[in-house]
């Protein structure tokens, strides 16, 4: 147990909060977020923020900022004119000097469209990718993963296990964890997650980074509380001492 311990105390939990206003992210690095995902839209599961924005964001901050390219909320099968805006989006982000871009697409049977994918990395110039919960829409979640690992370029999969919240689905994740070990790629978990919950989660499901939203806020259209987000924070640094 003891060693267990010491294991689980040495391996650091990246936690990443979303934000949709500079505010939200000032607040977000005050109480210990390692990242932000900068959206907008939250009640539609997010959209791509405006351009100014974004540098507003990136300039206000010290930790790396994520940005959402996601041109609409109907699906997660895009058209050629979709991945046009995408691919502008992308450069965009790029240019305001962002870390990464967060992105999603399917094909009309539930797999990962890999080509409109690669399209975007290609434009990301190098820049983080993250795969959003497109993922969790998926026909086959192991299988969309194994394709997103032969993908050069993606760095993350921001996923609740296919289920409604992440604390659902821990064998699921334990299983996406195993397929991910040594591929590069980092499962991260969220959706559902709370600050009484997350400690336990990340023992039991073995993520190493977590993803919080309306966990992190102060109810229904309120903003990121730094307070609840210092307490997420200390849940997952101390972890596996109780």
């Amino acid at each position: 147990m003891a060693s267990h311990i010491s294991s689980s105390l040495r391996t650091p939990v990246l936690l990443e909060v979303i934000a949709t206003t500079v505010d939200d992210a000032r607040l977000a690095e005050r109480g210990g977020a390692d990242r932000i995902e900068l959206i907008t839209a939250f009640g539609e599961g997010g959209l791509t923020p405006s351009v100014g924005l974004i540098e507003a964001v990136v300039n206000a901050v010290s930790i790396p900022v994520n940005v959402m390219v996601r041109p609409h909320s109907r699906s997660f099968v895009y058209g050629q004119d979709d991945y046009r805006v995408m691919t502008r989006d992308v450069h965009a982000v790029v240019a305001a000097g962002a870390n990464g871009v967060v992105t999603g697409m399917l094909d009309a049977a539930g797999e990962v469209d890999a080509e409109g994918l690669r399209r975007l990395i290609d434009a990301a110039e190098g820049r983080d990718v993250t795969f959003h919960r497109a993922f969790d829409e998926a026909a086959d979640l192991p299988r969309a993963l194994d394709v997103l690992m032969s993908v050069d370029g993606v760095s993350s999969v921001l996923t609740s296990g296919g289920a409604s919240s992440v604390l659902m689905a821990v064998e699921m994740m334990r299983t996406l964890m195993s397929r991910a070990e040594g591929s590069g790629v980092t499962v991260l978990a969220g959706a559902g997650l709370t600050i009484d919950a997350v400690g336990a989660f990340v023992d039991a499901a073995g993520v190493r980074a977590v993803h919080f939203g309306s966990g992190v806020r102060g109810g229904a259209g309120a903003g990121v509380d730094a307070d609840k987000v210092k307490l997420v924070r200390a849940a997952l640094d101390l972890r596996g001492r109780h």
